[in-house]
C-alpha cells in the first residue's frame, strides 16, 4: 500500500442499501414499538429507564434515530420510519399528564416529592412566623417583669425611709394567688 487509507467504494457497493428494512420487518418493528409503548404508558417502566423515546426504542429493539426526521441527499426533509409512532407516544403521554396520570414511577415520585417539599416549606414559614411572635411575646414579658421588679424595689425603698407611705397590714387569712412577691 502507499501509506494512505484504501479508497472507499461507492455507496451501493458498500452495502448501504442493505440497511433499508423490508416492509415485513418494519411492520414487526412497529408492532413491537406499539407493544412497548402500551407497557410504558401503563406504568411498566424498566429499572433505570424513563417513559421516553430512548427507553421506547431500547425496549423495542430498534434504533432511536428511526423516531426522528431525516434528510434526503438533496437536503429536503423526510419523516423517520417510526416518527409517526414517536408523535403518537408523545401525544398519548401528554394526554395522560393532562388527566393527572404520570405513568413513569420515577417522575411521579419526583412530583410527589416536589409537592411534599412545597408543603414543608409552607409549614416552615408558618413556624417561623409563630416563633417570631413567641419571641416578641417573651421579650415583652421579660421587659414587664423587669419593670415590675424595679417598681417593687422602689416601693420597698420608699417604705424603708420615713415618708407618708404606709404598708398595708398583712392578713393571715389572705394569700397571694401565685405566691409571695418578696
Amino acid at each position: 500500500m502507499n501509506g494512505y487509507w484504501p479508497r472507499l467504494t461507492p455507496t451501493a457497493e458498500r452495502g448501504h442499501d442493505v440497511a433499508r428494512i423490508s416492509d415485513e420487518t418494519r411492520r414487526n418493528n412497529e408492532t413491537a414499538i406499539r407493544h412497548v409503548m402500551d407497557r410504558l404508558l401503563a406504568g411498566d417502566v424498566p429499572s433505570g429507564g424513563k417513559c421516553d423515546i430512548k427507553t421506547l426504542a431500547t425496549q423495542a429493539g430498534v434504533a432511536r434515530t428511526g423516531f426522528y426526521p431525516k434528510k434526503n441527499r438533496d437536503g429536503s426533509p423526510r419523516p423517520g420510519p417510526y416518527q409517526h409512532l414517536a408523535e403518537e407516544f408523545e401525544r398519548r403521554l401528554a394526554e395522560l399528564r393532562e388527566t393527572g396520570v404520570i405513568p413513569d414511577p420515577r417522575a411521579a415520585q419526583i412530583e410527589r416529592l416536589k409537592e411534599q417539599v412545597s408543603g414543608l416549606k409552607e409549614r416552615l414559614a408558618a413556624r417561623d412566623v409563630e416563633i417570631d411572635g413567641l419571641t416578641d411575646f417573651r421579650e415583652r414579658a421579660l421587659s414587664q417583669i423587669a419593670a415590675q421588679r424595679i417598681e417593687i424595689e422602689r416601693l420597698r425603698d420608699v417604705l424603708a425611709e420615713p415618708s407618708n407611705v404606709r404598708a398595708l397590714p398583712n392578713s393571715s387569712r389572705a394569700s397571694a394567688p401565685y405566691g409571695s412577691c418578696s
